[in-house]
């Protein structure tokens, strides 16, 4: 008997833009491992029947997008130490009686990919306290900057971060603008956008340039289009500057092997989200 290619993919809403399809199935195809990444983009109303039928479908595990990374939590048999302190999960294994199990490889790929870079931030902007924003402050603190100023346009959520966040971590030091202005742009070195907002052409840029300066890094979560209006800003005024692809790319290499046990082939995954990322 043959057996079916185990599924795998991305949930979200809405995904179309996403490259993780082209990351996931080129480690496959290299590792020669019977298997397919696709997408599932779902709306609100059609989660729940989607994760009752993962068995059936033959889905043995997923990563989880906007905006669904905290959503997901409710739907969890259990979870790993970081989903329990970051709040938000983006990796999902699916066992064979179909019970859920959480993982957080968000911050795992935004610490490598700051590594990467050689960025070494001391005080930090960034705009979003949703799921995204969550892993990149948890991995901030774990990297144990001195300091992180966090801005929402929902108030309740910055400060329901900044009280986990200043409970758990006492190297950092954490502020809560209530407006975007007080975030002190000028006075940080790392300015990070966590929010959607980016993604779609009539999207407005939250950054006044005049807050812009050349010590500043900045860093757009986003990386579809390659070039938001923020790091066209920070391109303008000569700044260091980058979009998420990298963090995608790191963060799919972690959820790789834990939905394989296989270490990544990380230069072939990289290859194929760069191939991904030009016809954007």
């Amino acid at each position: 008997m043959t057996l079916k290619p185990k599924l795998y993919g991305l949930v979200g809403f809405p995904i179309s833009h996403s490259l993780s399809p082209r990351i996931h199935n080129a480690a496959f195809s290299t590792l020669k491992i019977k298997a397919n990444y696709k997408l599932f983009e779902l709306k609100p109303e059609q989660l729940k029947n989607f994760l009752n039928t993962l068995v059936k479908n033959n889905i043995c595990g997923f990563n989880v997008t906007y905006p669904y990374k905290e959503v997901i939590l409710d739907y969890l048999n259990s979870k790993n130490l970081a989903v329990t302190e970051i709040g938000a999960a983006n990796t999902v294994l699916v066992e064979k009686s179909g019970k859920l199990k959480g993982f957080n490889t968000d911050y795992l790929g935004f610490i490598w990919h700051l590594k990467e870079l050689k960025v070494k931030p001391k005080r930090v902007a960034i705009i979003g306290a949703g799921g995204a924003s969550k892993a990149v402050c948890f991995a901030l603190a774990k990297m144990k900057i001195p300091q992180l100023c966090i801005y929402d346009i929902d108030k309740f959520k910055s400060l329901s971060l900044f009280k986990k966040l200043n409970s758990n971590f006492a190297k950092t030091r954490f502020d809560v603008a209530t407006r975007i202005e007080d975030l002190k742009i000028g006075e940080k070195d790392l300015l990070i956008n966590a929010t959607p907002a980016g993604m779609h052409a009539n999207d407005p840029c939250l950054v006044d340039e005049n807050w812009l300066h050349k010590e500043l890094f900045v860093y757009d979560l986003i990386y579809n289009p390659a070039e938001t209006k923020l790091i066209s800003l920070a391109k303008k005024y000569g700044l260091n500057c980058s979009n998420g692809l990298g963090m995608l790319l790191y963060q799919g290499v972690f959820a790789f092997e834990y939905f394989t046990k296989k270490k990544a082939p990380i230069k072939i995954m990289r290859e194929a989200l760069l191939k991904g990322a030009k016809k954007i």
